[in-house]
């Protein structure tokens, strides 16, 4: 069975990121979610209401499962005998801060790939900073996210 992670803060998770997730079951036949936990972070959602999102979000897809994950994702790979971890990439910047990531990643373990999918052109834009921007200047940002981000902006 090949495992594949998709580690991120999602904070909240976007509809970018379901793209790239959705795609990557198409790929591997098992999508682990990994919610990244760090500690020198300041997130706007607790791991809790972070989880709760991406759970609720990915409910539909069958081979794909959440998870948190404290330290090193790649050795976080390495336990859940993932071959590969998936990065989106949207723009230029994304690829620069990818590749340097990678490649440290490679020096810890080179066994686990990074495979790059590229966001789909219509999300580019799109990033979970973004997102909260647009919800702090009252953007309808429905079309953008899964309807459980929403209800989690009206609850803060």
């Amino acid at each position: 069975m090949k495992i594949a992670i998709y580690p991120g803060s999602f904070d909240p998770i976007t509809n970018g990121h379901l793209d790239i997730i959705k795609r990557a079951t198409k790929l591997f036949d098992k999508v682990i979610v990994v919610l990244a936990k760090n500690s020198s972070k300041k997130y706007r959602f607790s791991l809790e209401d972070r989880k709760e999102m991406v759970e609720d979000s990915l409910k539909d897809l069958k081979n794909v499962e959440v998870d948190i994950c404290e330290g090193l994702t790649v050795e976080y790979a390495k336990k859940k005998g993932a071959v590969a971890m998936i990065r989106g990439l949207r723009v230029v910047s994304d690829f620069e801060y990818e590749w340097s990531l990678t490649a440290a990643n490679q020096f810890i373990n080179s066994d686990i790939e990074t495979v790059f999918l590229m966001a789909h052109r219509d999300l580019t834009f799109l990033s979970s900073s973004t997102i909260d921007e647009m919800v702090r200047n009252n953007v309808d940002v429905s079309s953008l996210v899964p309807q459980v981000v929403l209800e989690k902006y009206k609850a803060k």
